[in-house]
């Protein structure tokens, strides 16, 4: 399974667009290769360098294994949305408060629909998730702000 984004390449700077700098709206990806035993997907976004420990962007849950794309500021249909560290139900970019930071888009696929719905927090969809996961993918991509 694999993950990447047409807005940055791997490892690479996630553009200021896609950050809470610009327009703070979710880059576009795509998907590929999902085992075919998959009933969904799940997206976890999260800040790898925060120095409170991962900090999560985005939690996306349910995403139909049929999903090769998620368009620029958008959400898959029929997926659920949890709450992020900005206790919000939405993306929330990039905004480092200094230097350098990593943001690892993680693609999980599952043997599963899951249970939970909107808004729950990201420790209650990996504990569902438990026992679940058929597959991974990551794409990580890093900015700074320029504060």
């Amino acid at each position: 399974m694999e993950i990447t984004s047409p807005a940055f390449d791997r490892g690479k700077d996630i553009p200021v667009k896609y950050t809470f700098d610009g327009e703070n709206m979710s880059p576009p990806l795509r998907i590929s290769d999902v085992p075919a035993e998959a009933r969904s997907l799940a997206l976890i976004v999260e800040d790898i360098d925060s120095p409170i420990g991962p900090f999560t962007h985005w939690v996306v849950w349910n995403v139909p294994p049929e999903t090769t794309e998620i368009a620029e500021n958008s959400q898959p249909p029929g997926a659920q949305i949890g709450i992020n560290g900005f206790g919000e139900v939405r993306w929330g970019g990039p905004c480092p408060p200094s230097g350098r930071h990593r943001y690892r888009f993680h693609l999980l696929a599952l043997d599963t629909v899951l249970e939970a719905t909107s808004p729950d927090r990201r420790h209650q969809i990996e504990s569902e998730m438990e026992g679940s996961i058929l597959s991974r993918a990551t794409l990580t991509g890093r900015y700074q702000t320029d504060a």
